[in-house]
């Protein structure tokens, strides 16, 4: 849907339309990474109130953390054994941070393929957007860790207490500068970009001014990261005068105060920013860009972006309700939406790995193994564009935020034959490290989506359909079949006839003739254009 056309006027009544595995899937992909078969069938028995409050259930236990990969005969982490976590011992040592980084990225990777039935990881993705740092310049791995995992634990909490745990979260505090600001040499760092990126945006009636940044660094000045590597506030580094603020915040005033009550004037600065109506609906713009589409013009604003800010605002900043209506809405449900993003290089490669059931090995009792297959995989999203934990700059990634383009920024002609060639090597020789293959097991596949493999017209809807967001035409589908299922032949019989050989005789030539032909079907679905959009 290009910037020129009208967007679509439905707005936040809830969708009444029929609870089909097309608008399930929808509504999953926007939610999760990939889908497999078996979520759509099991949230397809929920109904749509009962699918979205499983969505937003936040009572799941967390993932385990990250486990040490990294020792070997050159590098060898004095204190962490191999396939403990590394999370609670912070260092020093240069090497071994890298090495941690490296391992918090895989870790990642293998987090997110074994998601739950939620939306937290999407969120939290979302929000490790939104807050962007960058591992590497964060540089301790543990402060890595535990920013996103800040992130992760109040995903679908409120808004407002993320502000302030993220503004005095170690990670942010080594990202911006904010461990370095003093009453002397005030940084102003944070205090910019927790008005223009984190709370306010720019413009939308957004006037805060040059000096009201400067206002604020003092007001945050005295945070610090002790030699424990844990936060404190420094009163003799904090600045004790009044900060008087512009018109824009109503002329405010935060009294300067000594000693440990100098770290309230945080809270009382960010009390002040939330004040202001433009924070309710910048957060919202960014919710609907994230799960619905770029493209917001007045119709959207006023139909959706206004009554989901004035629910955040009734509902004390709480995310979870705003979801909820969303996700509900027959506008999330419009056709117009449906298929109608271009996957990030991590909705793609991970969606790929989720939906197609590419099983790794156990990280608990094989982690080298398992996080060298994970390595596989963060090296092709930094390939397609996405590295885990590397955005490009404190505003995230730009096809995120730049304007007209957005999520078009992910394909080039470099990216997308990169995105080609990482399914077909998945769906062809996959990747091997001491016997152990990662491979989409074609055979297993078809068996998963389709109830009756058999039968080579229901075999290729269902490839179609559970591949694809968007539908094509029957006549492409039945085309394709007959040239890769039925090898050229008309009859349906020469596919049926060489599954249920197989099925009787699963011998090394019978399992090729079908392997060969599913893989043939399967590569061409995900090269089509239509692959790239969810």
């Amino acid at each position: 849907m290009p910037l020129n056309i009208t967007s679509s006027s439905l707005g936040l009544s809830k969708y009444k339309g029929v609870w089909s595995k097309p608008i399930v899937k929808h509504l999953l992909k926007r939610t999760l990474f990939g889908v497999k078969s078996s979520e759509i069938d099991f949230f397809l028995a929920q109904g749509l109130s009962a699918s979205v409050d499983k969505l937003l259930d936040d009572t799941a236990a967390y993932p385990a953390p990250p486990l040490n990969d990294y020792n070997t005969t050159t590098l060898v982490d004095p204190t962490v054994a191999i396939g403990k976590t590394w999370v609670n011992d912070p260092s020093t040592d240069g090497n071994i941070n890298f090495a941690r980084r490296r391992t918090y990225k895989k870790w990642w990777v293998g987090v997110v393929l074994n998601q739950d039935r939620t939306i937290r990881e999407k969120l939290t993705l979302f929000w490790a957007n939104h807050f962007s740092t960058e591992a590497d310049t964060i540089n301790y791995a543990h402060h890595v860790y535990w920013h996103q995992e800040l992130l992760r634990r109040n995903c679908i909490g409120n808004f407002k207490k993320i502000i302030k745990a993220v503004t005095i979260d170690a990670g942010m505090l080594r990202y911006l500068n904010g461990y370095l600001n003093t009453a002397t040499a005030p940084d102003e760092n944070y205090g910019r970009e927790l008005q223009e990126l984190f709370t306010l945006g720019k413009g939308n009636g957004v006037n805060y001014t040059e000096e009201d940044v400067k206002t604020a660094a003092k007001v945050l000045s005295g945070w610090r990261i002790n030699s424990s590597y844990v936060v404190y506030f420094d009163s003799t580094k904090h600045a004790t005068t009044n900060k008087q603020f512009s018109a824009y915040y109503n002329n405010k005033v935060i009294t300067g105060k000594t000693g440990v009550n100098g770290a309230l004037e945080t809270d009382e600065l960010i009390d002040m920013i939330f004040e202001r109506p433009e924070v309710a609906k910048f957060i919202c713009r960014k919710l609907y860009t994230w799960f619905v589409y770029y493209y917001i013009d007045a119709t959207v604003e006023k139909n959706i972006i206004e009554p989901l800010a004035a629910l955040l605002v009734a509902n004390n900043f709480e995310i979870k309700p705003v979801l909820k209506v969303l996700l509900e809405s027959e506008h999330f449900y419009d056709a117009l939406y449906v298929g109608c993003q271009i996957k990030s290089p991590i909705d793609h490669t991970l969606g790929f790995l989720r939906e197609t059931s590419v099983a790794f090995p156990d990280p608990i009792t094989d982690t080298v193994d398992t996080y060298f297959h994970y390595n596989n995989i963060v090296t092709q999203l930094i390939n397609a564009g996405q590295e885990p934990a590397e955005p490009p700059n404190v505003s995230g990634w730009p096809a995120y935020y730049q304007v007209p383009n957005f999520s078009e920024l992910w394909i080039n002609a470099d990216t997308l034959p990169k995105r080609n060639k990482f399914t077909d090597l998945m769906i062809e020789t996959g990747y091997t490290r001491n016997s152990k293959k990662i491979i989409l097991n074609t055979v297993a596949f078809a068996k998963e989506i389709c109830p009756t493999p058999s039968d080579p017209n229901l075999l290729t809807e269902s490839l179609f359909s559970h591949l694809l967001s968007t539908d094509i035409a029957t006549a492409s589908k039945m085309s394709l079949k007959k040239q890769l299922l039925l090898s050229g032949q008309d009859s349906d019989y020469y596919w049926s006839d060489a599954w249920n050989t197989y099925l009787a005789a699963p011998t090394t030539i019978n399992f090729n003739l079908v392997n060969n032909r599913l893989k043939a079907m399967i590569k061409y679905i995900m090269n089509l254009p239509e692959y790239q959009l969810a």
